[in-house]
C-alpha cells in the first residue's frame, strides 16, 4: 500500500493519487477504492496514539560511562490528554511491542485520510456522473 493520498483536482474536477497523478473521474473506481480501504481498517494488534521518545540521562554514581559523556537511555512514550503532554516510561522489554502499536495508529489514521479524501471526491463527482449517458463510455 501507497502513503501518498488522493487529492481532488478543483481544476481538472477529477480525483487522482499523487504519486501517480492517475485520475479517477468515475464513482465507481471512487467508490472500489474506498471499500477497499475499509476493508483494511480492522487493527491487526493493539493502538496506540503516542510518540516513542529515548530519554539519555545521567546516573549520577561517581565512575560510571556516564559521567564520561555516553548517557544511559530510557524509552518512554509522550500523548495528549485534555491539551497536556504526558510522558510515559516503557520498560525495554515491551519497547518493540510499543512501536508496533504506535505504527498501527499511523496505519490506521493513514487509512481514514485517504478514505475520507476518496468520499469527498465521491460527492464532488455525483454530479458530473450523474449526468452521465448511461452504459459504458
Amino acid at each position: 500500500m501507497s502513503d501518498k493520498l488522493w487529492r481532488f483536482s478543483e481544476t481538472e474536477h477529477t480525483f487522482h493519487r499523487e504519486e501517480e497523478r492517475r485520475i479517477l473521474k468515475h464513482p465507481t473506481l471512487i467508490r472500489r477504492l474506498c471499500q477497499a480501504r475499509v476493508k483494511q481498517l480492522k487493527a491487526a494488534r493493539h493502538v496506540l496514539a503516542a510518540s516513542p521518545v529515548i530519554i539519555r540521562k545521567q546516573c549520577g554514581r561517581p565512575g560510571c560511562h556516564c559521567q564520561r559523556g555516553e548517557k544511559h537511555a530510557g524509552h518512554c512514550i509522550t500523548y495528549k490528554e485534555k491539551g497536556k503532554t504526558r510522558t510515559v516510561y516503557v520498560p525495554l522489554d515491551l519497547v518493540e511491542e510499543v512501536k508496533g502499536w504506535i505504527e498501527e495508529h499511523r496505519r490506521l489514521k493513514r487509512l481514514t485520510r485517504e478514505i475520507s479524501q476518496l468520499a469527498i471526491g465521491r460527492v464532488r463527482t455525483h454530479v458530473h456522473a450523474r449526468k452521465r449517458p448511461a452504459g459504458r463510455s
